[in-house]
């Protein structure tokens, strides 16, 4: 070990050195070659990053060519020193085409801006999203209707860019569709990816309206191979969904003056039918909830055989308890609608099991 170090010591030794330094500096271009080469290698990462650290090299190396040239007098530091600055030349304009190429339409830049830079969704991602929608901007005109209810088959996932788009279901208004929400994505969540159906709803344009359109079959296949936009897709859509949905709770709040949660089963008896429509049945139930009392058995005594008849009962209090099936339904959309205090209304006993949707749907 102490025999290699020796002779490592003696080839160094034996090394030709600098016999003498020199006395005078190299020159302004020199020094300042080196000063652009040190900003240069301290440029960060991204595109602009690139930008910052291939143009300071392209410069130190310019300099570098300059000194070479005039000072040094080498023509092996002229040739290197412009090999390197144009290689640093052709990746600034290999960075300048990218950035032409990769440029997206006003609408798609404010859209990503919006919807999707909040939720750090890479460009790249962007990109393939918008590729597959085909990079095509649609327009709808006043009173243009983009589905029919009934007849429009649902083969495609739109997304509102601008205007207002008026939803409506047997000519009665639902809500409103406002820009950056989905046309019809309660359609494309309830159908499979091999199903096929037509929309329940038609969609009329208030406004003049543009909206970017994806076709089923692609943006399927686009979802099949890639994981994370199938994730994001299923985020904004279930998103989407649930404020359609509170945007109806708010429009039965409009017109009620109460607030109704419609997740609860209980909100279709205040949709359902109206007390006039369920009177004779609620009266049918009355009389046979009185008849076993108005017919005695024959084996009681004479004293209990003078019983009076089944009268109605004057308090809610006091109601007999009612058959097996029976169920107590809550006022109808006209007695809320009437503002009469539901005090007023006595309970009345219904025999039929109330559906888990509601059949109608008040007007505002």
């Amino acid at each position: 070990m102490s025999a290699n170090s020796s002779r490592a010591g003696q080839l160094l030794l034996q090394a030709s050195a600098c016999i003498s330094w020199k006395q005078d500096v190299e020159g302004a271009v020199y020094h300042l070659a080196n000063c652009l080469l040190l900003l240069g290698f301290m440029g960060g990462s991204g595109v602009y990053g690139c930008f910052y650290f291939f143009g300071f090299l392209s410069a130190g190396y310019l300099c570098c060519v300059l000194w070479g040239w005039f000072s040094a007098c080498g023509l092996d530091i002229v040739l290197w020193s412009f090999l390197l600055a144009v290689v640093c030349l052709l990746q600034l304009a290999h960075l300048v085409y990218r950035l032409r190429e990769d440029t997206l339409a006003e609408e798609f830049d404010l859209l990503y801006k919006t919807l999707c830079l909040p939720l750090q969704v890479p460009l790249q991602t962007y990109k393939e999203i918008v590729h597959c929608c085909e990079k095509q901007v649609l327009t709808l005109a006043t009173e243009q209707t983009y589905a029919v209810e009934g007849e429009t088959p649902i083969n495609r996932l739109s997304l509102l860019l601008s205007g207002r788009v008026r939803v409506s279901q047997d000519g009665q208004f639902l809500h409103y569709i406002f820009p950056y929400q989905f046309m019809d994505s309660p359609e494309w969540e309830s159908l499979q990816p091999s199903e096929e159906g037509v929309f329940q709803v038609t969609l009329t344009a208030e406004t003049s309206c543009s909206y970017i359109s994806w076709p089923r079959k692609s943006l399927h296949l686009l979802l099949t191979k890639e994981r994370y936009i199938s994730c994001l897709f299923s985020a904004l859509l279930g998103y989407d969904i649930s404020e359609k949905l509170y945007t109806l709770n708010d429009k039965l709040f409009a017109k009620f003056g109460l607030r109704f949660d419609i997740r609860l089963p209980s909100l279709y008896h205040v949709l359902g039918p109206t007390a006039a429509d369920a009177g004779p049945e609620s009266e049918k139930g009355d009389e046979e909830a009185c008849e076993p009392a108005a017919s005695p058995p024959q084996a009681t005594p004479t004293s209990l055989q003078q019983t009076p008849p089944c009268s109605p009962p004057p308090a809610a209090t006091n109601f007999p308890a009612p058959p097996s099936r029976a169920r107590l339904s809550r006022p109808d959309s006209g007695i809320l609608a009437s503002r009469i205090p539901l005090q007023s209304y006595s309970p009345v006993i219904s025999r039929g099991q109330a559906p888990l949707a509601p059949t109608h749907t008040p007007e505002l």
